[in-house]
């Protein structure tokens, strides 16, 4: 798919692929959505996501924020000359999860020269809201 953000034409296989022997399959992450201005991906929540008590980690939402909004931000970008790494990390813990699949969606704020900003939703099955992120990224000069 081309529009005017995605900075090359991206299929759910290419961008599933680039995960592949990361954190993103150790977790179960996968990409299941590419719009026009926006990436899906969607997360088990089962014992590799969950705390002691039982809930989904927080620390699993994070992950699951950032890679969706990551792959995102470097899908805007000539990756043959620039890369895109996070600089910061804001999660609102709404809801928790103790099973079933969480999905987040990043769309932009800001797409800038040096700096993106991404807006992350992490919603349940039922699409109630799990946590709101904002996930800003360095572009940086390969």
């Amino acid at each position: 798919m081309k529009n005017p953000i995605w900075h090359q034409e991206l299929t759910l296989k290419m961008i599933n692929d680039r995960g592949a022997n990361t954190m993103v399959t150790h977790l179960g992450i996968e990409f299941i959505e590419i719009g026009t201005d926006f990436m899906v991906a969607k997360m088990p929540v089962d014992e590799r996501t969950k705390q002691p008590i039982g809930i989904m980690h927080g620390g699993a939402s994070c992950v699951l924020a950032e890679t969706v909004g990551s792959t995102a931000a470097n899908c805007c970008v000539d990756i043959t000359k620039q890369y895109c790494v996070g600089l910061d990390i804001n999660t609102n813990h709404i809801r928790s999860m103790r099973s079933g699949y969480v999905f987040g969606t990043a769309k932009p704020y800001h797409i800038g020269r040096t700096t993106h900003v991404w807006s992350i939703e992490i919603v349940d099955e039922n699409k109630k809201l799990v946590s709101i992120n904002r996930l800003t990224m360095a572009v940086m000069d390969r």
